[in-house]
């Protein structure tokens, strides 16, 4: 027989699973939920402590407790249901606690600077501190040259309708990729060329000839941890790519937003090789800290600071100083990298399971990438089947998986693709989940 408060975490579960209760939903005051559950204070009390061990709620003084969101696990063991659709980091393992503290002191120290408009190109204070922070992933630069933006997919969209130095007009861009970026070129009417992803990285010699014969402004790439694929670019491979772009006078912007989740601790960017300004490199924070944030960051070549600094003025005038400020507060005060090597740790091991998994349960016929990270990896499904087959498919056995044709340009698209992420997925669920994506392919499979 379950104790009391036991009963009323089941009494909460079932008012999440309900609706009654959705994320960031303020529960009931103790003394409320024990007059209204005719229980005690304590038991009430006990319950909300469990829960928030758990990092299924979390307490704000003086105002109550708060549901960190969907709490997955729960979800999983009632329903069945594994999700690699999502691939948003794990809520459980987010600081709020921390940020919340960062957040509270920066409305304290620019409480001034809310009052007028800031800088468009970001916090002074914010850019001299992420100019140090940035040396810890061998990207070294001055802070004029760092622009603050609302997410690094602000900065990709205000760029790819720039004029470049080079005056050239073409885009080249792996594929697959990631859809934001794709519809920033859709919704421009830009056409691009597309260099093939696959699980051992990309043709250089196709990339060479497109830089030779193609009119192309820049190359876009995300170097490590690709999405979708997983990929991460070696050192080497790096280093190659940066010298062709140099002959050729091509342009990279350099999508590095996970990189911080990288464990191999001689890993360089492709700035690290030429920055002077050919690399225009991005990161994010939104994979590492919370999404809502929508906080990313561009190292612009001084060519491009001018016209950078006017298309983001048009866009938003400048992000929004209150979460600068909490960002500057929770970088300096050595909380970020405290939190990193946790989330380091987390994903590589989800990785690993991700990869002993796909060994073990898929058929031979179905081709994997990646999984270093925890985030993203691609299945090619064999023969003739079509991805959105199998997601129909795996659906009905509770298991969630991407169709990824959408990441693809429409010149290049492959249907027989799908994404998983394994960021939300408990461990122990990696492994049954992929079990039953091998079944699927082998039931469909003609």
């Amino acid at each position: 027989m379950s104790t009391k408060y036991e009963q009323i975490i089941k009494e909460i579960e079932v008012r999440m699973g309900d609706g009654r209760l959705k994320p960031g939903s303020r529960l009931p005051s103790v003394r409320a939920f024990s007059k209204e559950l005719q229980c005690s204070i304590n038991s009430v009390i006990k319950a909300y402590n469990e829960l928030e061990k758990g990092h299924r709620i979390y307490s704000v003084p003086k105002s109550g407790y708060f549901l960190v969101g969907r709490n997955k696990t729960d979800g999983d063991i009632v329903q069945g249901l594994i999700d690699f659709c999502s691939a948003g980091p794990d809520p459980s393992k987010m600081p709020y606690r921390d940020y919340q503290h960062c957040m509270n002191q920066a409305i304290d120290l620019y409480k001034e600077e809310m009052f007028h408009y800031s800088e468009p190109l970001g916090l002074t204070s914010l850019r001299h501190q992420l100019s140090k922070q940035l040396q810890d992933l061998q990207v070294f630069t001055p802070p004029e040259r760092i622009c603050i933006v609302s997410g690094s997919q602000q900065a990709l969209d205000l760029l790819v309708s720039l004029p470049f130095p080079n005056g050239k007009a073409e885009i080249c861009v792996e594929q697959p990729t990631h859809f934001s970026f794709i519809e920033s070129l859709s919704t421009r009417g830009l056409k691009a060329i597309g260099i093939e992803m696959t699980n051992s990285g990309i043709d250089l010699d196709h990339l060479e000839e497109t830089f030779k014969e193609g009119n192309i402004k820049f190359f876009y790439t995300v170097s490590r941890f690709q999405n979708p694929t997983g990929y991460s670019y070696s050192n080497e491979e790096k280093r190659k790519i940066v010298e062709l772009a140099q002959k050729y006078d091509v342009y990279i912007i350099e999508d590095d937003y996970m990189g911080d989740l990288d464990t191999r601790r001689k890993a360089d960017p492709m700035f690290a090789y030429d920055p002077s300004g050919r690399i225009i490199y991005t990161k994010s924070f939104s994979k590492v800290l919370l999404p809502g944030l929508r906080l990313g960051l561009a190292v612009l070549p001084e060519a491009l600071l001018e016209s950078f600094t006017k298309a983001k003025f048009a866009a938003d005038v400048h992000t929004p100083v209150l979460t600068q400020g909490a960002l500057e507060i929770y970088l300096q005060s050595g909380m970020f990298m405290s939190h990193i090597d946790k989330l380091r740790k987390q994903y590589k091991k989800k990785g690993t399971i991700l990869k002993q998994s796909y060994l073990q349960y898929l058929p031979p016929e179905a081709e994997f990438t990646g999984g270093d990270s925890g985030f993203y990896s691609t299945i090619k499904v064999p023969g003739r089947l079509k991805a959105r087959h199998l997601v129909d498919h795996l659906k009905k056995k509770n298991v969630l998986v991407q169709d990824a044709t959408n990441m693809y340009l429409p010149d290049y698209r492959k249907e027989n693709r799908i994404r998983l992420s394994v960021s939300q997925v408990p461990d122990a669920k990696i492994k049954i989940g992929v079990e039953k994506i091998g079944k699927g392919i082998r039931e469909i499979f003609v």
